[in-house]
């Protein structure tokens, strides 16, 4: 990020959705009481999901998740979704989607406000999702009709930006980003340098990643990334290796020094940053 007079970017706005928190207060009493978010699943769960027999039996098949709740529940009528839309877009999409609009409130706006300032941009990204194989093209194969372009847009990663403006009628830039495990930290760099240049007046930036199924394990292997006990022990001696789960989480980001002239709450401020190769 290039040396500006510029005093940071406010964190003006923050929503979020993860394992046993649907907020970040939740979020920050688990962190603050040590809570684990890591449940070990049942055969009955996996069998339930889909997971396969010759995997329940596998001698390294560790049987642990780290899920989400209530992925199916969307208020799709709020956000002008058809039924027919609705099915077609991807827990990723409608749960991103969701915590924007609960962001924009964090921050005092509704989605009108927010662009009466100025155009509000949005940067995301997300896992690759498997929702369209895993609960739309169970029984047949389709080909390229509307039907399946619509799926695409509401599943597809190179849609899950723009999808955000286009319901919230935000007028800002709309950009995808992809970045493997860095993507929502890219994402929200890219957004203060859009701030920094003008491009928009505030930005919301995240990511999202739901797994299916939500509860399902994972092949261990001797030297992988993969916890070999179910437990993540970062900045550990006893650190083993890492367990995949879901979550998603935007924040609502601003110029600090309007922020404060338009008497915003601010979480935080973010000084600069940087991004290389890996």
């Amino acid at each position: 990020m290039a040396r500006t007079k510029r005093r940071g970017f406010a964190i003006v706005g923050m929503a979020c959705r993860f394992p046993d928190a649907d907020d970040p207060e939740s979020y920050w009493a688990n962190l603050l009481a040590g809570r684990e978010s890591i449940r070990p699943v049942s055969d009955t769960v996996l069998r339930e999901g889909g997971v396969a027999a010759t995997l329940l039996s596998h001698t390294r098949y560790r049987k642990f998740a780290s899920a989400l709740t209530d992925i199916d529940l969307f208020d799709a009528e709020t956000f002008g979704y058809s039924p027919a839309e609705a099915v077609a877009a991807s827990p990723q999409h409608r749960l991103f989607l969701e915590t924007c609009w609960e962001a924009l409130e964090d921050g005092g706006y509704t989605p009108e406000g927010a662009e009466a300032v100025g155009p509000v941009g949005v940067w995301a990204g997300e896992s690759p999702s498997n929702y369209a194989r895993h609960a739309l093209y169970t029984h047949s194969e389709r080909g390229i009709d509307a039907e399946y372009l619509q799926h695409l847009i509401g599943g597809d990663r190179d849609y899950l930006a723009s999808a955000v403006s286009y319901r919230l009628g935000l007028t800002g830039p709309s950009l995808a980003i992809q970045t493997a495990c860095s993507t929502s930290l890219v994402a929200v760099l890219a957004a203060c340098d859009a701030l920094a240049t003008g491009s928009c007046a505030m930005a919301l930036a995240g990511g999202a990643t739901v797994r299916l199924p939500p509860r399902a394990g994972y092949l261990y292997q001797d030297g992988g990334i993969f916890s070999d006990d179910g437990h993540c022990r970062p900045f550990d001696a006893r650190a083993g290796g890492t367990v995949f789960g879901s979550g998603v989480g935007t924040v609502l980001l601003k110029r600090v020094e309007d922020a404060v002239a338009d008497g915003d709450p601010i979480h935080a401020v973010i000084l600069g940053g940087a991004v290389n190769n890996d």
